[in-house]
């Protein structure tokens, strides 16, 4: 049986408190909200591009899947990577490989030089630079700020606007310019994004943070360990996978289906442009209700999903959807913010990069098993039925999450308290990063 978390809570902490809003916060914010936006310009850049050069539907899936597909595999690897190095230069190092990467995009639409399968290696190559970066997010953010809740809150709030306006943006590129130039904008939130991190100066790593120096299968092994101790964490994981399969997975496809079959795509963008003000108004709620129990506050949040897939199935009319659409994302962006934090508040820190590693590729794992799922189930049921089914299925996972006791009895774990400062410490720049300080001995799971 498996010992106590080894969590913040544990681990001395000699740091001073840091406010949300700093220079260096600022820098990450802006770094994340660029990713985000050039994140949803892309599907429309390859979709238009495709599909203008004789390519079908197929082909954008293929394209699309050949990102995902290495980056939900080797995203647990990039933990350890992360837990190995310096986060901030191996994010730098992602954004410059896929700012190369995307320009090599742009000059083959630019050409009319467009083959598949260079296009599937070039979102190969993005896939795996995404799995490097991603696992460093996590411990970036208790880094930067104290307030965990409000900085992802706020993170939360920038990548919601962002996906808001991404979609729009590369509309208007296709529109005026083509394919190329969308890419070109991509390539380019890479360069500022870029830019940002290499401007950021870190503060050191916390007491019990530590360079590692067992081997690369070994820290893996560690990783996989302290996921599994922590049964709140991979419970959630576990009902999350049966989430993609039987809610999210199928409503994407489908709604959209639904919604551009009965009311037109304008209907459609409308929609998602609800859903994404829904996520705007859980992160601004997140930013001022602190619960005790953040899992349980999130899972009851999470019971408002079933507003948008039950919606839509039920056939209700454009503005009931839009409604729905804002309530669900309401609560689904107020559970992410109570996930994220509870991660990067319970976890210990020479551990966290990998844990939330391997919380991504559990997350993601099951997703294209509901979309592929999702044309048969329709087939047969209808897609309308399905729809109403992923809408009660939304409750069963949310009713789920409160059932299992290391969830719901969470406390939250605040690190705010002010600690005694530091003197004269550095700061992680370009070519400096501070040592490992020698700490006492702490407990283990």
């Amino acid at each position: 049986m498996p010992g106590p978390d080894r969590s913040r809570a544990d681990l001395p902490d000699d740091r001073p408190p840091r406010p949300v809003w700093s220079r260096d916060f600022a820098l990450f914010f802006v770094a994340r909200a660029l990713a985000r936006l050039g994140e949803t310009m892309l599907p429309v850049a390859l979709a238009a591009g495709l599909l203008r050069y004789g390519y079908g539907v197929g082909a954008v899936g293929l394209a699309m899947a050949a990102s995902a597909a290495p980056f939900a595999g080797l995203v647990v690897f990039g933990g350890v990577i992360a837990d190995r190095f310096s986060t901030r230069r191996l994010m730098i190092g992602a954004d410059l490989v896929r700012l190369v990467s995307q320009s090599i995009a742009a000059a083959l639409f630019f050409t009319g030089h467009v083959i598949l399968w260079q296009i599937c290696v070039i979102g190969a190559v993005n896939g795996v630079a995404g799995a490097v970066f991603q696992p460093g997010v996590a411990s970036t953010v208790p880094r930067l700020a104290t307030d965990i809740q409000g900085a992802n809150g706020a993170i939360r709030i920038a990548e919601s606007a962002a996906q808001l306006a991404g979609p729009a943006l590369a509309g208007l590129l296709v529109a005026f310019a083509s394919a190329g130039g969308v890419f070109v904008a991509h390539a380019g939130t890479y360069a500022l994004s870029a830019l940002c991190l290499l401007l950021l100066r870190l503060p050191p790593a916390a007491p019990g943070s530590r360079t590692r120096s067992g081997s690369f299968k070994a820290d893996l092994a560690e990783g996989w360990r302290e996921f599994r101790s922590r049964t709140w964490l991979w419970a959630v994981i576990v009902i999350w996978c049966v989430y993609m399969i039987s809610v999210w997975g199928p409503t994407v496809p489908l709604v959209a289906t639904e919604v551009v079959q009965r009311h037109g795509p304008r209907a459609y963008g409308l929609i998602n442009s609800a859903l994404g003000a829904g996520t705007v108004l859980g992160g601004l709620t997140a930013l001022r209700l602190r619960p005790r129990r953040m899992l349980r506050a999130g899972s009851l949040a999470l019971l408002a999903f079933a507003c948008f897939p039950a919606s839509v199935g039920a056939g209700f009319g454009l503005a009931a959807i839009s409604a729905g659409a804002v309530i669900a994302g309401a609560g689904t962006s107020f559970w992410g913010v109570m996930w994220a934090t509870s991660v990067q508040t319970q976890v210990a820190p020479d551990v966290l990069n990998r844990i939330h590693a391997y919380d991504v590729a559990g997350s993601l794992a099951m997703m294209p098993v509901g979309q592929a799922l999702a044309g048969p189930a329709a087939a047969a049921l209808g897609a309308g039925n399905v729809l109403l089914v992923a809408g009660v299925m939304s409750l069963v996972v949310s009713m789920a999450l409160l059932s299992v006791p290391a969830i719901r009895d969470l406390v939250r774990v605040d690190v705010s308290a002010p600690r005694s400062p530091l003197a004269g410490a550095p700061l992680e720049r370009a070519g400096h990063r501070p040592g490992p300080r020698k700490t006492g001995a702490r407990p283990r799971a």
